[in-house]
C-alpha cells in the first residue's frame, strides 16, 4: 500500500509539475502572440501614415519631417478622395484677409515673426507636403493604435446654455470667449504664442479656435486649430501648431493633424504637428501666429491659412454634416486637461501660466478676433461671449481698442491656494 501510495502522489506530482509547466507555457505564448499582434498593429498604422517621402528633414528637435508629393498625402486613403482633383487655392478668400482690415494687423506692442524649428535644416520643394514622421513609440503612447492621434470625447468648451451636468465631465477646463446664435462661415485670430508646463505626460494645455456645428450630443461637427503642448501625443514639451476635426463629437472620425484621411494640404512650407519658434517670454519679446478658417462659398470646402501669406490647405465639405451649410458657434481660447492625480488639480499651466490681468508681456492673449458672414466678408463678432470653469484655475477677460479691435487675455497656472 505504501509503495502504491508513494507511486500515486509522484505521478500526481509530475502531472502538477507538468500542468503548471505548459500552464506557464500558453501564458507566455498568449502574452507573446498579445504583443507580437500589437506590434503588428502599430506596424501596419505606421505604414498607413508615413507615406513614400521625396527628401526627409531632420529637425533640431528630433522630429523627421518627410517631404511628401502632394498626391500621395494621407487625405488620399479617404475612399471619397480617391478620384479626387485637389484645389490648389480657394476659389475665394474673406474680404480684407489679402487687403486692409478695419483693424491694424500690426499692433503698437513689438511682435515678433514666427516660424517652425525643422526650417533650420531644410525645405520641401514645390508638388510636395512637409509631414511630421510619426514613430512607433508615438503610436504605443496612446492607449490603443485605433485611438491615436484622436482627442478623447466630449473635449469641447461648453457655453453656459449648455446642461451644467456635462460641464468638466471629461476633466477638460477652459477659458474661452465665443459667439453663439448665428451662421458663420469662418473665423480669424491673432494667437500669443507660449510654452506652458503641462504636469503629467497625459495632460495637454493648448490654445486654439474652434468651428462648430450641430448639438453637444453625439452629432457635433468641429473644425480646430492653434498651438498646443501635448506629451502624450508628441513625446516632448514642444510647441506645435495643430488642427483637428471631427464630425461625430470626437468619437470616430477626425483626428490631429495628418494623422487620418481628411485634411488636404497643399502647402510646401508648414508642416502640421511641428514645433513653433521662438515662443514668447516673460518681459522679453513676444510672438504670436494668425490663424484663418473659412467656407470657400463656391466649392464649399473649409480653407485653413496660417499667418498672412500660407493657405494650409481645406477640409473636404463632404466630411461634415452640419458644417456643410455653417457654423452655430465660433469659440476662442484655451484648453488643458487636468486629470487631478494627486487627489488636487493640476499644476499644468494655460497659455503663459500666469493670469489676464498681468497683461502684456506676462499673460497670454488672442487679439484681432474676427469672424466671416454670409458675405464672406471678416467681421468684429457681436455679442461676444466668456466661459470658464473655474475662473481661481483659469481665467479670461476681454478688451477692445482701435489697435488690436475684440482681444482678450486669458490662462492662469492650474493650482494655487485658491485652485485646489
Amino acid at each position: 500500500m505504501g509503495a502504491a501510495h508513494f507511486s500515486k502522489e509522484r505521478v500526481f506530482r509530475g502531472f502538477l509539475v507538468w500542468f503548471c509547466f505548459w500552464g506557464l507555457m500558453s501564458l507566455t505564448c498568449a502574452g507573446r502572440l498579445s504583443v507580437s499582434r500589437q506590434n503588428f498593429e502599430v506596424h501596419k498604422h505606421l505604414n498607413r501614415l508615413n507615406k513614400p517621402a521625396v527628401k526627409s528633414i531632420q529637425s533640431p528637435d528630433g522630429d523627421i519631417i518627410d517631404c511628401v508629393h502632394i498626391s500621395k498625402q494621407p487625405a488620399f486613403d479617404h475612399p471619397f478622395l480617391k478620384d479626387h482633383k485637389i484645389q490648389m487655392g480657394p476659389s475665394y478668400t474673406p474680404e480684407s484677409l489679402f487687403g486692409e482690415s478695419k483693424v491694424s494687423e500690426k499692433p503698437k506692442e513689438s511682435v515678433n515673426p514666427i516660424t517652425q524649428l525643422w526650417h533650420q535644416n531644410g525645405v520641401c520643394s514645390e508638388g510636395t507636403i512637409p509631414v511630421r514622421r510619426t514613430k512607433k513609440e508615438d503610436v504605443l503612447r496612446a492607449s490603443s493604435v485605433k485611438r491615436y492621434g484622436k482627442k478623447k470625447h466630449l473635449s469641447v468648451p461648453l457655453p453656459r446654455s449648455a446642461d451644467p451636468d456635462l460641464i468638466n465631465q471629461s476633466g477638460h477646463q477652459h477659458a474661452i470667449a465665443y459667439v453663439e446664435g448665428g451662421k458663420f462661415y469662418g473665423a480669424k485670430a491673432t494667437i500669443n504664442v507660449w510654452e506652458p508646463k503641462v504636469q503629467s505626460s497625459n495632460e495637454f494645455s493648448l490654445s486654439q479656435l474652434w468651428i462648430l456645428g450641430g448639438s453637444f450630443g453625439q452629432d457635433l461637427n468641429s473644425i480646430e486649430a492653434g498651438w498646443q503642448v501635448s506629451p502624450d501625443l508628441y513625446g516632448d514639451n514642444n510647441t506645435r501648431l495643430f488642427t483637428y476635426w471631427t464630425s461625430d463629437a470626437y468619437q470616430a472620425t477626425g483626428c490631429y493633424n495628418l494623422l487620418c484621411s481628411g485634411f488636404i494640404q497643399i502647402n510646401s512650407q508648414i508642416a502640421m504637428g511641428a514645433s513653433i519658434s521662438p515662443v514668447s517670454g516673460f518681459h522679453n519679446p513676444q510672438y504670436d501666429i494668425s490663424i484663418t478658417i473659412w467656407k470657400d462659398p463656391k466649392e464649399g470646402h473649409w480653407w485653413m491659412q496660417f499667418g498672412d501669406g500660407y493657405v494650409l490647405g481645406y477640409w473636404p465639405s463632404f466630411l461634415f454634416s452640419y458644417l456643410a451649410d455653417s457654423a452655430s458657434i465660433v469659440e476662442w481660447g484655451g484648453e488643458v486637461v487636468n486629470m487631478e492625480e494627486d487627489g488636487h488639480h493640476t499644476t499644468t499651466q494655460m497659455g503663459s501660466g500666469q493670469f489676464p490681468d498681468e497683461g502684456f508681456t506676462k499673460a497670454s492673449y488672442f487679439r484681432n478676433i474676427q469672424v466671416v458672414d454670409s458675405s464672406n466678408n471678416l467681421k468684429e463678432p457681436k455679442g461676444l461671449n466668456t466661459f470658464t470653469e473655474k475662473s481661481n484655475c483659469y481665467d479670461v477677460e476681454v478688451g477692445k481698442n482701435d489697435d488690436w479691435g475684440h482681444y482678450f487675455y486669458y490662462g492662469g497656472p492650474g493650482r494655487n491656494p485658491n485652485c485646489q
